[in-house]
């Protein structure tokens, strides 16, 4: 099959928009992952080292809570520490808006696509605190500005990051011959980072790896760590002493060393194993839970000619023809379904920058959650499931049903007529039916609905 700009837009980034014109080229597609990022100059989202200042206020008012010398101090700073955590939320529910409006205004489609891609594969979450609405932060660090670079950067910059330790418990995780364990013998080692980074990030569940070189990496991770002041660190009086083997091949010595966790990172990116797990997912999300074999295998080959420079996977993902299958296969998760509409809907950022917190969590992170998406809070760091029939679920149905007839009017006042927005939402990708449907359509609220909830619509 041949290059479609209306699927790319579809199937390789943010729907179809009337405002903005689909890729000319796949080519160019990539290209533009090299050039100056649109979306998030417009749109911006608060960096993590801005981040780390509320949890920098956070330690403070729970050191002070610990050293109160009378009730009524202390019932005074839990007050600060919930007005700290109220702030913090409400201004999270502003950064969703701004990460719904660079899917919806965006003229770089297949950014967004592949930074929701790489945060999905490097599920990392905050779990007390502040740091529960940390992700959005966490992604504009660690995902974003590496989407087209090698991806041992990528690993290695989510891998480290604060959120990802912390999630993990990794900074909880002390080398049993290490000095802190010499003074403290409960502390013991966590395997969890380590299993994940094998399991999930590189070689893959099944890879060509044994729980001793879990035990091994995760002896080598001892010593990675963070505090809220400085963002991550490395605590070698936490590190495992000596050398450790991982899949046959020696790191580290008699002095614990960052940059031996550097390097085991960048040889696990290399790994043969990874090249084949990244291009299955990649092809699993962007063209069909059954993934074309010798498209995964065309991709996996770029990626072991280039040392896993993700712009040259990406252009051998884009190249092959069996990425341009005409039919529509993938349903859309509901982020990506609501996100999309928005798109196609051309809705003014006047409707969501500004608006109150409560409304956006009602229009949006409500019903996400009813479809099965709450948002950044996916079960495990597994992350998303891909599996098309885990999005198809009667209650998710019918919460995108009742989303689809009821939010366009709301969020653009002067509706777009149907028989126009069933063209601009799916260019030639209408099915006779939904078109026999639309133009029946009693209102444009029941039009515009019937587009939506289509499967025409939902899937990419």
């Amino acid at each position: 099959m041949a290059f479609s700009p209306e699927l790319a837009d579809i199937r390789f980034g943010c729907g179809l928009s009337p405002v903005h014109a689909s890729p000319e080229t796949a080519g160019a597609m990539v290209d533009d992952l090299l050039q100056a990022d649109v979306a998030a100059q417009a749109f911006p989202i608060e960096t993590f080292p801005a981040f780390r200042s509320r949890l920098v206020d956070q330690k403070r008012l729970a050191r002070a809570m610990r050293q109160a010398g009378t009730p009524a101090l202390q019932a005074e700073l839990k007050i600060q520490n919930r007005a700290l955590n109220k702030q913090t939320r409400h201004e999270s529910i502003t950064w969703f808006g701004q990460a719904l409006l660079r899917w919806t205004h965006t003229p770089q489609g297949f950014r967004e696509r592949l930074v929701h891609f790489w945060s999905d594969h490097f599920t990392a979450q905050g779990k007390r605190g502040a740091m529960i609405h940390g992700g959005l932060p966490y992604q504009e660090e660690a995902i974003r500005p590496h989407i087209a670079s090698r991806f041992e950067d990528l690993l290695i910059a989510a891998v480290t990051h604060p959120l990802m330790v912390h999630y993990l418990d990794q900074r909880s995780s002390i080398g049993p011959g290490s000095e802190i364990a010499k003074k403290k013998p409960m502390a013991g080692l966590n395997e969890n980072l380590a299993r994940e980074v094998m399991e999930l990030h590189t070689l893959g569940v099944g890879g060509p790896y044994e729980q001793a070189d879990v035990r091994q990496l995760a002896e080598l991770f001892t010593g990675i760590g963070y505090v809220p002041h400085k963002g991550f660190i490395y605590r070698a009086k936490a590190a495992e002493p000596g050398p450790e083997v991982v899949l046959g091949k020696s790191y580290g010595g008699a002095q614990a060393r960052f940059g031996d966790i550097r390097a085991v990172l960048r040889d696990l990116a290399r790994h043969p194993a990874t090249a084949e797990h990244v291009a299955k997912k990649l092809v699993v999300h962007f063209v069909s839970d059954t993934p074309p074999p010798d498209l995964v295998k065309h991709v996996a080959a770029r990626y072991r000619q280039t040392g896993g420079t993700l712009s040259e996977v990406y252009r051998a993902l884009l190249e092959h023809p069996q990425a341009w299958e005409p039919d529509l296969q993938n349903v859309k998760p509901p982020f990506d379904y609501v996100a999309s509409a928005c798109r196609a809907l051309a809705l003014s950022s006047g409707r969501v920058i500004g608006v109150k917190s409560g409304r956006l969590k009602r229009m949006f992170l409500g019903p996400l959650k009813l479809m099965g998406q709450p948002w950044l809070r996916p079960a495990g760091p597994d992350g998303w499931p891909e599996d098309d029939g885990d999005w198809l679920s009667p209650q998710g149905q019918a919460a995108r049903i009742g989303w689809a007839m009821s939010a366009p009017a709301r969020l653009t006042p002067d509706l777009v007529d149907p028989r126009l927005f069933l063209d601009q939402a799916l260019g030639p990708y209408v099915s006779r039916v939904l078109r026999r449907e639309v133009y029946g359509a009693e209102t444009r609220t029941d039009g515009v609905g019937l587009v939506l909830m289509s499967p025409d619509f939902q899937r990419r």
